[in-house]
C-alpha cells in the first residue's frame, strides 16, 4: 500500500489536491505519517491553491498565523502546514521580516497587524539575548540583556495582534562553551535557566498569551541548531525542534478553535494490562510486578492523570462483560477502577459501532472521541467506519504507550477550569440520573424529582476562561454557532451596550457548575440575543425555557420594547432550533415574505437558512415548574417570573 506521502504526491501529479483536502486528515493519520513526513507533505500542499480548497470544501477551517522572530523563520511554515492539515484545518500564513519583530508587532500598520491574524507566532532564539551582549561578554551581561527581552516580551503582550505565542529559549553549547570555566558556565545555565522560567510565568498573567516550553521539545527532537543553517541563513532552531513546535501550534490551533476531544476510549487487553483476560484469565493479565505490567501501569498513571483534568474515560473490549468488570474492580495491579470510567462497552460486537453507542450514552459527537488500541484490525476498522474519532497507534512495546497518546495532544486546552476538573464526577452522576429516569412513571415525574435549580447572572472574573471554553465547544445547543475567547469575553463584559450572562445549574445529586451562557446587544429599547450556549449535559431538564423566561422578564422590568433572536443552522445545532418558539417568540418574515412557524421536522437537513425570532414582552412564558430560580440578571433571587 502507498504511503501517505506517496499519495499526496500522487494527488499532486494529477491535479487534485485541492479536490482531495479532505481526504488529507485521514492520510496524514496513517501511521507512517509522522515527524519529518508531515513536513514534507507541508511542502507538498504548498502547490494547494487556498480559495480553491475553500470551493470544493466550504467548511474548512481556515487559520491565519503570523510568524516573526529575531532570525529566519519562514521554515516553521511547512510542518505547521502539514500539521493544521493533519487536523482538517488550513493555513494562511504571514510572514515577517528577518529580524522585525519588534515593529511587526507593534506597528498597527504593519502587514501582519493588517492579516488579523488568530495566532501571532513570535519565535525566540539564543540570538534574540545574545545581539543584545558585547562581543566580550559575561555572565552579568547576559542577565541583563535577557531581563530586557522579558521587558520588550511583556509589552508585546498587550498590543500584539491575535494570540501571542513566544517560546522558552535552548542555551546552545556553541554559547556556555564560550566560556572556558566551569563556575561561569554553572552561573550563565543558572541566569538562562531563570530567564526561561519568568518567560513562562507571563502566561500565568495574561489571557492572550500562549509560551512554548521547548526544552522537553529539544530532548525529543534532535540538535537544536544546524550550525550551517544558523550561520549562513540565520535559522537559529532545527529542522527537528521545529517541527516538534508546529506539532504544538496545531494543537494550539485546535484549542482556539474549540476543536477539543473530550473522551478517551480505551482498549483492553495489552491496552490497559498485559496479557489477554479471555485466554488468560484474572490471574493472567498484570500491569504490575513484572517489566511489561510495570509499563502498563505507568500508561493507567497517565490515563488517571489525564482524567483528573476532565478527560472522559471510556472502555472499548472484546470481552464479555462480566469478567471484565470483574477485573476492573478487583484486580490488585489495576490503578483504573470501574468507577473511573463513564462507560463500559464490552462485547463482541464491531468497535466502530462500540464508539457510536458510547458517543449517544455520554451524549457526546464521535468527533468528541479519541481511541486507543494495539490491534492494527481494530484500528482500521474504527478508522473506516468511524473516520470522525482520532485514532493513537499502540503496539506491542508497552513503554511506548504514555508517549503515544500523548504525542498529539488530544485534550489540550487553553486553561483549566474548575468544571473540568469535576467532569468525571458529574458523568458518575449522570448514571443516577439516568437510573432516577428508569425508574419514574414518566419524563415530567422524573423532571420533578430531579429537583433543577438554575442561576443565571453575569459571570465572575474567574469564570471568563469556562464561558469561553462552553462556547467554542458546545456545538448542540450552540443557537448561531462560533464562539468567543477569554479576552473578547472580558471586553463584552465591560461594553454597557452588551449582555453576557452565565447559566449554573445544580440537582439532587449535586452541583452541575457553569452550564450555559447568553450573548446579547442592547440597542434602541431593544434586546437582541446574539447566541445562546447550554452544554448538552444538561439539555431535556428545562435549563434553557427557564433562562429565557427569566431573561424575558428582566428585559420587560427594565422597560424594553422586545426582545429579538436568531438561530444560524450548523450541522450539529437542529436540536436547538425550537428553543425560541418554546419560548413564545414568533418567527419573523423570511426574505421572499413568507413567515415560518417555527417548526422543523427534526432531521439536521431541515433548516439550511438563518430564522429571526421576535418577542413583544406583552404575554411572558413561566419559568418550568420543576425548575427553581435562584439568581437572577439582576441579582436578586427568585422563585421565577410567573
Amino acid at each position: 500500500m502507498a504511503t501517505a506521502l506517496e499519495q499526496l504526491r500522487d494527488l499532486r501529479a494529477q491535479g487534485l489536491l485541492e479536490k482531495a483536502y479532505d481526504r488529507v486528515p485521514a492520510l496524514l493519520a496513517q501511521e507512517d505519517a509522522a515527524g519529518a513526513a508531515v513536513a514534507t507533505a507541508g511542502r507538498l500542499l504548498a502547490g494547494a491553491d487556498p480559495e480553491a480548497v475553500l470551493e470544493h470544501h466550504p467548511g474548512t477551517p481556515v487559520v491565519t498565523v503570523a510568524v516573526t522572530g529575531q532570525s529566519t523563520v519562514g521554515h516553521v511554515v511547512d510542518p505547521l502546514r502539514g500539521e493544521l492539515a493533519r487536523h482538517g484545518m488550513l493555513l494562511r500564513a504571514v510572514l515577517g521580516e528577518h529580524g522585525t519583530y519588534l515593529r511587526d508587532l507593534t506597528d498597527p500598520g504593519s502587514e501582519l497587524w493588517r492579516a488579523a491574524p488568530e495566532l501571532t507566532l513570535c519565535l525566540l532564539d539564543a540570538e534574540t539575548v545574545f545581539s543584545q551582549v558585547p562581543p566580550v561578554w559575561r555572565v552579568e551581561d547576559v542577565e541583563r540583556a535577557g531581563q530586557e527581552v522579558l521587558d520588550r516580551c511583556a509589552a508585546l503582550v498587550a498590543g500584539a495582534p491575535g494570540m501571542l505565542v513566544l517560546n522558552t529559549v535552548p542555551l546552545p553549547r556553541s554559547y556556555s562553551h564560550q566560556l572556558v570555566d566551569h563556575r561561569s558556565r554553572a552561573l550563565l545555565g543558572a541566569v538562562w535557566r531563570e530567564f526561561n522560567a519568568r518567560l513562562l510565568r507571563l502566561a500565568g498573567s495574561a489571557t492572550r498569551l500562549v509560551v512554548i516550553d521547548l526544552e522537553p521539545l529539544a530532548g525529543e527532537g534532535g540538535p537544536v541548531t544546524d550550525p550551517r543553517l544558523a550561520r549562513h541563513a540565520g535559522v537559529q532552531l532545527g529542522a527537528g525542534l521545529l517541527a516538534a513546535y508546529a506539532r504544538e501550534i496545531g494543537h494550539l490551533a485546535r484549542a482556539v478553535r474549540g476543536r477539543v476531544r473530550k473522551c478517551l476510549v480505551l482498549d483492553l487487553d495489552n491496552t490497559l494490562w498485559d496479557g489477554v483476560l479471555g485466554d488468560d484469565g484474572p490471574d493472567g493479565i498484570a500491569a504490575a510486578g513484572t517489566l511489561r505490567g510495570e509499563a502498563f501501569g505507568a500508561f493507567q498513571k497517565c490515563v488517571k492523570q489525564l482524567a483528573s483534568q476532565g478527560v472522559l474515560l471510556a472502555v472499548s473490549s472484546k470481552n464479555d462483560e462480566g469478567p471484565v468488570l470483574e477485573a476492573l474492580n478487583n484486580h490488585p495491579d489495576l490503578v483504573l477502577r470501574e468507577r473511573d470510567f463513564a462507560a463500559v462497552n464490552a462485547n463482541w460486537e464491531p468497535k466502530d459501532g462500540n464508539l457510536a453507542d458510547i458517543a449517544r450514552a455520554l451524549d457526546l459527537g464521535t468527533d468528541a472521541l479519541v481511541f486507543a488500541d494495539d490491534s492494527p484490525a481494530e484500528r482500521a476498522r474504527v478508522r473506516l467506519g468511524a473516520p470522525e474519532v482520532a485514532v493513537v497507534a499502540l503496539d506491542e512495546e508497552p513503554a511506548l504507550h504514555v508517549t503515544r497518546l500523548l504525542a498529539d495532544g488530544w485534550f489540550d486546552t487553553l486553561a483549566l477550569t474548575d468544571e473540568d476538573r469535576a467532569r468525571g464526577g458529574e458523568y458518575r452522576r449522570q448514571r443516577e440520573r439516568r437510573a432516577l429516569h428508569a425508574g419514574s412513571g414518566s419524563h415530567e415525574e422524573f423532571l420533578r424529582a430531579l429537583g433543577v435549580a438554575v442561576a443565571l447572572a453575569p459571570p465572575r472574573r474567574h469564570e471568563f476562561a469556562r464561558v469561553s471554553q462552553l462556547t467554542l465547544r458546545t456545538h448542540q445547543f450552540n443557537l448561531t454557532g462560533g464562539g468567543h475567547s477569554e479576552s473578547d469575553l472580558a471586553a463584552l463584559a465591560a461594553d454597557p451596550q452588551r449582555l453576557l450572562l452565565a447559566a449554573r445549574s445544580a440537582d439532587r445529586f449535586g452541583d452541575n457548575g457553569l452550564v450555559g451562557a447568553v450573548l446579547g446587544t442592547v440597542a434602541e429599547g431593544v434586546l437582541h440575543l446574539d447566541n445562546m450556549w447550554l452544554s448538552c449535559r444538561v439539555l431535556g431538564r428545562g435549563v434553557e425555557q427557564a433562562c429565557l423566561a427569566v431573561l424575558l422578564a428582566r428585559a420587560r422590568a427594565l422597560g424594553l420594547s422586545a426582545v429579538t433572536a436568531a438561530y444560524v443552522p450548523t450541522v450539529r445545532n437542529h436540536r436547538a432550533r425550537e428553543v425560541y418558539p418554546s419560548c413564545g417568540f414568533t418567527q419573523a418574515a423570511s426574505p421572499d415574505g413568507s413567515a415560518g412557524s417555527g417548526g422543523t421536522n427534526g432531521s439536521a437537513g431541515s433548516v439550511d437558512r438563518k430564522l429571526e425570532f421576535h418577542h413583544d414582552l406583552t404575554r411572558l412564558p413561566d419559568v418550568p415548574v420543576h425548575v427553581r430560580i435562584t439568581e437572577t440578571p439582576g441579582g436578586g433571587r427568585a422563585d421565577g417570573p410567573r
